[in-house]
């Protein structure tokens, strides 16, 4: 079973030993997120990345989106920043907004499923971000298995999948919920997936700028 650690602003710091040592030997861990536990690897690390899609038994053509614990870590992911999505940036980053971008050219295509884009959140959870300013980006798919509803308990994650994790960080229940609300920010801006952040609150920002936001 995963070792599990308390994970709050608190204990932030002491769990960072713990999760490179997983992060450097290829494996995964699952930490709490602003909706739901997310399964956490190195967006770089092929090794990791197969196993996380097998551990969740997920489809290979479905793309896998990225945490960033700060805006500098996004030139790392993206090929450019469309004028569209440096405006949703600067309206609602950080927050529960996962935006897609070009990818940049050399990611895996274990991540881009191929599609030649990222998705990206500049995560509002204060000690995740923390962690993620020390680790550099990570995955935030969700930590449970494909077709199977995502967790917000630590012990929930632990019973479905800590048979093939590491480390599991628990900070608690999480709110649950909708998941991050998704906008294709390239050429013309469009809803992926309904979520927390509010479909009419984003569609009314773009437009203000002359943007159309699609379904």
């Amino acid at each position: 079973m995963a070792l599990v650690l308390p994970f709050t602003d608190t204990t932030c710091d002491r769990v960072l030993p713990d999760v490179r040592r997983v992060l450097d030997a290829h494996g995964e861990v699952a930490l709490p997120t602003e909706t739901y536990y997310g399964l956490a690897v190195r967006p770089t690390d092929d090794v990791a990345l197969r196993h996380l899609i097998e551990l969740k038994g997920r489809p290979s053509d479905k793309p896998i989106l990225v945490l960033i614990g700060s805006r500098d870590q996004l030139p790392q992911l993206v090929q450019s920043i469309p004028p569209a999505a440096a405006l949703l940036m600067d309206l609602f980053w950080p927050g529960p907004l996962t935006i897609v971008f070009p990818a940049a050219p050399d990611l895996s295509a274990l991540l881009t499923a191929g599609t030649g884009t990222i998705g990206v959140r500049y995560v509002p959870l204060p000690q995740l971000r923390h962690l993620l300013q020390h680790t550099g980006p990570l995955t935030g798919t969700s930590a449970n298995r494909a077709s199977e509803p995502p967790l917000d308990h630590a012990a929930a994650v632990q019973g479905a999948l800590g048979e093939g994790l590491e480390l599991i960080l628990d900070g608690g229940p999480t709110p649950g919920g909708l998941p991050s609300t998704m906008v294709d920010a390239r050429d013309r801006p469009h809803l992926v997936r309904a979520g927390v952040l509010a479909t009419d609150v984003i569609r009314t920002a773009l437009a203000r700028q002359g943007y159309e936001l699609s379904s």
